[in-house]
């Protein structure tokens, strides 16, 4: 895997001396804030989330406002919800320590942290959250709650999981290996759980298909699909040490009662191995399909989901073989992809046959890993892993899928676009290199 991808849970830094006192945003401007999910890159400051003002016409626009933390240095700030919860109450995972905190963003510019819980319904280290329509939350967990501590490795999406890191030679599928050549890690398979927000437990569902095996389905991320009862869950593991869990496996379940009914199998792109390291399930705009996008930079299309047989298909192949974290909104696909230094927009209106309309290209630098975006549809969040670690604003054409870059989100004086958060003072005796993580706009 690169180097970038076991980074990119590190975190941002804040600015010298700590956050100054701000003016509001000018009257003409809706308040607007970026909460960026981060910590100390050397793991001894205390993690934290940080408030950006992202209102265009403030004159403050760009800088960090205010930061709230967590109490815990090095947990490996991961994943944030894709958006912000109407009750301004944003989930954020440190996945290294297995721990999700609560955190209340109702005042912008006074958050404060409400709670925060670990293992839950025998599982543990939670990685993506989801809000239901019931209000509760749909959580994927990776392992079993007696499985041993991630390592030291834990990534992002498990890297080049299928790959030799010495030599770059894919290793055989793990649906192509007898049983028995499978080595024992350290982690049992997990499940889903749908909870409150502050963690109690409502159900719960295991993740194992004894059809596969217990060591290759690692919950990642899950899609809700309540018109058809279902879900659909990726299996991706963090653990770098993991290297036979290719994860090629796509996940079916009733969601009413997390019952699991099928795991399907994506089969390889014109490359290979396009199929591999199953990421972000996102529902497509006619409300019955859904698109499954890797981390080894494959696009499927997944259909039948209600039906016994659902079928999948490849339908396009990013560049690399690192792709970040996608942003489907109206009929445009916006993906990341960090081999071409780019936010990439594709015209799904043809699901078979999506097709490049736009992209924007950032700096050399700069490997685009996560994306969100607003409630308008217009404004998009880029947050680059190391070594450029910055985060971008970029904004959408609903119309055409145009992407431009904000060049006005920038830090103060600085000639380039991007709020840089590399190497600057999060305490008066602590400088150094960071990259931010999980991050999601305001209201």
């Amino acid at each position: 895997m690169s180097a970038r991808s076991r980074r990119v849970g590190l975190a941002l830094v804040m600015l010298v001396g700590g956050v100054a006192c701000t003016p509001k945003p000018t009257a003409k401007s809706a308040a607007s804030y970026l909460y960026v999910w981060a910590g100390d890159s050397a793991g001894k400051a205390s993690d934290f989330l940080a408030v950006i003002d992202a209102a265009p016409d403030s004159p403050t626009y760009g800088a960090v406002v205010s930061r709230v933390e967590v109490g815990e240095a090095g947990a490996h700030p991961h994943h944030t919800e894709a958006e912000m919860p109407a009750s301004g109450h944003l989930l954020a995972n440190g996945f290294g320590a297995g721990r999700t905190w609560l955190v209340d963003f109702t005042t912008p510019r006074a958050p404060k942290v409400l709670t925060h819980f670990d293992d839950r319904a025998g599982f543990s280290h939670p990685h993506s959250f989801l809000r239901l329509a019931n209000g509760n939350v749909l959580a994927a967990f990776q392992y079993a709650a007696d499985s041993a501590p991630v390592a030291s490795s834990s990534h992002e999406h498990a890297g080049m999981t299928g790959m030799s890191s010495a030599t770059g030679t894919t290793a055989p599928a793990a649906s192509e290996l007898p049983r028995s050549s499978i080595p024992t890690v350290a982690h049992r398979t997990g499940g889903l759980v749908e909870m409150d927000e502050r963690g109690t437990v409502i159900r719960r569902g295991s993740a194992s298909d004894t059809t596969i095996g217990d060591r290759l389905l690692y919950p990642y991320s899950v899609l809700a699909m309540p018109s058809m009862n279902r879900a659909v869950s990726t299996t991706t593991d963090m653990n770098a040490g993991n290297a036979r869990a290719t994860a090629e496996w796509v996940q079916v379940w009733t969601l009413s009662d997390l019952t699991l009914l099928r795991s399907i199998a994506l089969k390889p792109g014109p490359r290979g191995d396009e199929h591999r390291l199953t990421g972000e399930p996102r529902l497509l705009p006619d409300g019955r399909n859904v698109y499954i996008h890797t981390f080894m930079c494959g696009l499927y299309l997944v259909r039948g989901v209600d039906q016994p047989t659902p079928v999948a298909s490849f339908v396009h192949g990013f560049q690399g073989k690192d792709c970040g974290v996608p942003v489907l909104t109206g009929h445009y696909w916006l993906q990341t992809v960090p081999e071409v230094h780019a936010l990439v927009a594709m015209d799904i209106s043809d699901v078979e046959h999506p097709r490049e309309v736009s992209r924007v290209t950032f700096d050399s630098t700069e490997h685009p890993h996560w994306a969100a975006i607003d409630r308008s549809g217009r404004r998009i969040t880029v947050n680059s892993a190391s070594p450029g670690s910055r985060i971008y604003v970029v904004n959408l054409d609903p119309a055409t899928g145009a992407l431009t870059l904000d060049t006005r989100f920038r830090d103060a004086g600085a000639q380039n676009a991007g709020v840089s958060l590399t190497g600057r003072t999060m305490r008066s005796a602590y400088a150094g290199t960071a990259a931010p993580h999980g991050a999601v706009f305001s209201r």
